[in-house]
C-alpha cells in the first residue's frame, strides 16, 4: 500500500489530478451487493454465479469505508466488484477484516479467509512470493499528508530538521517502511489504521504522514480545508489485488480488469472517487 497514472486511459485521467485542487467529497450511494447475472455476453470467463468474497477493511477512504450518513460500506473497491461480478457472473460478498491479517497471508504466515483483498495494496517482490497479484489498476506515488496550515516545513528533507517530529504510519506497509527509511524507527508513531493516522495529524499529535497520494486525496476530499499533500513523490508503486497463490479467480480478474479499462469504465470509477475539482 500503499505521476498518477491508471492503465491505458485511466493513467491520462489520474497524471492531470496531480496538478489539480484538493480532491472534492465524493458523493455515492452505497453499493448493494449484484446478484449474480447472466452469463457474460462479452466474452470474459463465467464463473457462474460464484459468491467472492473480498477483504477490505473499510477504513482506507476512499478505497473502502463506511458511509457516515448510511452505515453502509462505499469507496472505489465497492464499485470495482460490483462491476466486476456483473460482467463475470458472480456475486461478491465484502468481508471486513484486519490489515494485519491481510499482510499475514501475504507474508505467509496466514490462512486466507478470503477469495480475493482489496485496500489499495502494493506489489511488490517480496509479497508476490506467497500470493499472487491481479495486473495493475492504478499507480501511484507516495508523499507526504500534512496538515493545511502546515508551514515549517515543505517536503521530507525539511521535515527532518523539525525538533522532536513525529511521522504517523500503520505497521505493514510500504509507506511504514519508506517512513522508518527517511525518518528514522524513533521518529514514527504507529496506528492500526489510516483513519486514526489522519486523525492524529488533525489533531496535531504528529507532524505528517506518508500515504499514497490517491488516498491522501481521499482523505482532504473528506476533510476539506484541513489536509494537503507537498513536496515532491517519493516512490513510484503500482497497486493490485491480492489472491491466494495459485487462485483460479486471477486470470478472471485480470481479463475484466483489461476490460473495464478498455471501455473507459476504469476510468469513470476512477473519476467518481479521486477527480479533483
Amino acid at each position: 500500500m500503499k505521476t498518477l497514472r491508471i492503465l491505458g486511459g485511466v493513467m491520462a485521467a489520474a497524471v492531470a489530478l496531480a496538478a489539480c485542487a484538493p480532491a472534492a467529497t465524493p458523493t455515492a450511494a452505497p453499493t448493494e451487493a449484484p446478484a449474480a447475472t447472466e452469463a457474460p455476453a462479452s466474452g470474459l470467463p463465467d464463473l457462474g454465479g460464484q459468491t467472492i468474497k473480498i477483504a477490505v477493511e473499510n477504513a482506507y477512504n476512499p478505497f473502502n469505508f463506511i458511509d457516515e450518513t448510511t452505515g453502509q460500506g462505499v469507496g472505489y473497491d465497492y464499485d470495482f466488484f460490483a462491476e466486476a461480478c456483473k460482467r463475470l457472473n458472480c456475486t461478491p460478498e465484502f468481508v471486513t477484516t484486519s490489515w494485519d491479517a491481510i499482510v499475514a497471508v501475504m507474508g505467509g504466515t496466514g490462512q486466507a479467509e478470503f477469495d480475493v483483498a482489496a485496500d489499495g495494496i502494493t506489489i511488490t517482490e517480496e509479497r508476490a512470493q506467497h500470493v499472487d497479484f491481479s495486473t495493475p489498476f492504478i499507480q501511484l506515488k507516495q508523499m507526504l499528508l500534512v496538515r493545511a496550515d502546515e508551514s515549517r516545513f515543505t517536503d521530507a528533507e525539511t521535515l527532518k530538521s523539525v525538533e522532536g517530529l513525529k511521522v504517523g504510519a500503520q505497521p505493514g506497509t510500504t509507506n511504514y517502511d519508506l517512513a522508518v527509511e527517511l525518518f528514522g524507527e524513533e521518529n514514527v508513531a504507529t496506528y492500526d489504521q489510516y483513519g486514526l493516522i489522519v486523525q492524529a495529524l488533525m489533531n496535531g499529535d504528529i507532524d505528517a504522514t506518508l500515504m499514497d497520494d490517491v488516498a491522501g486525496m481521499g482523505y482532504i476530499g473528506a476533510n476539506p480545508d484541513k489536509l494537503k499533500l507537498i513536496g515532491e513523490p517519493l516512490t513510484d508503486e503500482k497497486l493490485g489485488f491480492v489472491f491466494p497463490k495459485d487462485s483460479a479467480l486471477t486470470e478472471p480478474f485480470n481479463a475484466v480488469i483489461a476490460d473495464m479499462e478498455a471501455d473507459g469504465t476504469l476510468t469513470q470509477i476512477y473519476d467518481k472517487w479521486f477527480k479533483t475539482e
